[in-house]
């Protein structure tokens, strides 16, 4: 759909949007060195920092809590040769295979190191540019080819052709959440030191051209490339796990793209720093994923190349409510109900309630809304779902 211009400094695209996200988006936009007008994408929500599902154009500044905690978090989904008919059986018996090769948790990597060698071979080639990321060198190396905390997952699906494609989502875990949290400590210090009062104390921000926006800047770019290579790792690892459980298949296509994340890119003329939280870069032909929830379908779309959402698009579903209050909404009768026949750790329903899909937006009114800025090319519809209840404690994304 056209977005609604809420002020010459942000488009809307969102036909759902809270009140509290809409004023922070207000916020955001309001900043001095916004190049040109904020963007929110149909499944815009509150967050941390920034609106989640916005896009943040900025010349001469970035906002280190707009990229967030998780640095570089994305998909990764691959299209196989396999199709329904070749499957072997029930994908209860693959659930252990995929618990024992993608650990997941607040902290958790490869307790044997079973990805030592490919983490590193990828440090080697990849080594950090500050000395604060090369003091996160062990854990990075330990997590690497782990999938971590929060929303993240690991899903088998079939296309609308019973094409089997399997799809995950992670990001640069706890290396990328420690660099992260540092410079945006920093960034606060920034704003008490130079008397700078802002509307949100978390749109504390770094200007270009000084020590700490530099170290920021190599920080957070290494950090989103581990999240790639991060999530292709885990891609090889499944692959050969999942084709070893069938008896054979290859991989077709692949798909691997960020969602919290800064790059340096031109639009409307202009270079600027362009900051999608929440967001996958939509240019024209650009393949990308958008999860629904756990329990709805998910998209391979190609992007449109809006210049009015600076070649951008929402990155999922998004939430509704917040996860306190789905805890208190729904139970896990609800949620076995909403996942049907769907393979999922059912015995923890009752710890992952606050991903039920009733707490996230429908996804079907998301991709109407967004109509402009992509177009469908595989609809997914999952057969497993792994979800690790470790992860669910104590800790949120975003």
């Amino acid at each position: 759909m056209p977005p609604k211009h809420e002020s010459d400094k942000l488009l809307n695209w969102t036909s759902e949007i809270d009140q509290n996200a809409l004023q922070q988006a207000h916020r955001a936009s309001r900043l001095p060195f916004i190049a040109g007008h904020v963007a929110l994408m149909p499944d815009a929500h509150w967050g941390m920092g920034a609106t989640v599902g916005s896009v943040i154009p900025t010349e001469g500044a970035i906002i280190p809590a707009a990229v967030g905690v998780d640095i570089g978090c994305g998909m990764c989904a691959v299209e196989t040769t396999l199709a329904a008919r070749d499957l072997p059986g029930s994908l209860e018996g693959y659930m252990k295979h995929v618990q024992r090769d993608i650990p997941a948790g607040v902290g958790r990597g490869h307790s044997e190191l079973s990805a030592a060698a490919e983490a590193e071979a990828w440090l080697a080639a990849n080594p950090p540019e500050t000395e604060l990321a090369e003091r996160k060198l062990q854990k990075a190396g330990q997590q690497f080819g782990s999938r971590g905390s929060g929303n993240h997952f690991f899903e088998v699906c079939l296309d609308e052709r019973d094409v089997v494609w399997l799809v995950l989502h992670s990001g640069s875990r706890g290396v990328g959440n420690e660099l992260a949290s540092h410079h945006i400590d920093v960034a606060k210090g920034l704003m008490k030191q130079w008397v700078i009062q802002l509307e949100d104390p978390d749109l504390a921000y770094l200007v270009q051209d000084t020590p700490e926006f530099d170290a920021y800047i190599r920080d957070m770019l290494w950090s989103q490339r581990y999240a790639r290579a991060n999530r292709d790792q885990m891609m090889n690892t499944a692959l050969r796990s999942f084709f070893k459980w069938a008896g054979r298949g290859d991989e077709l296509t692949r798909v691997n793209c960020h969602h919290n994340f800064t790059e340096r890119e031109q639009h409307h003329g202009r270079t600027m720093w362009l900051t999608r939280k929440g967001a996958i870069r939509a240019g024209a032909g650009d393949l990308g994923v958008i999860p629904g929830s756990m329990g709805t379908q998910s998209y391979i779309v190609r992007g449109l190349g809006s210049p009015a959402s600076y070649e951008s698009s929402s990155h999922g579903a998004g939430r509704r409510m917040g996860r306190e209050q789905a805890t208190r909404t729904f139970t896990g009768s609800d949620l076995r109900k909403a996942m049907g026949d769907r393979v999922w750790l059912e015995a923890d329903a009752d710890q992952l309630v606050d991903e039920a899909p009733m707490a996230y937006k429908d996804i079907d009114q998301v991709m109407e809304d967004q109509r402009d800025l992509v177009e469908v090319v595989h609809t997914l519809r999952q057969l497993l779902n792994y979800k690790g209840v470790e992860e669910r404690r104590g800790k949120r994304r975003r």
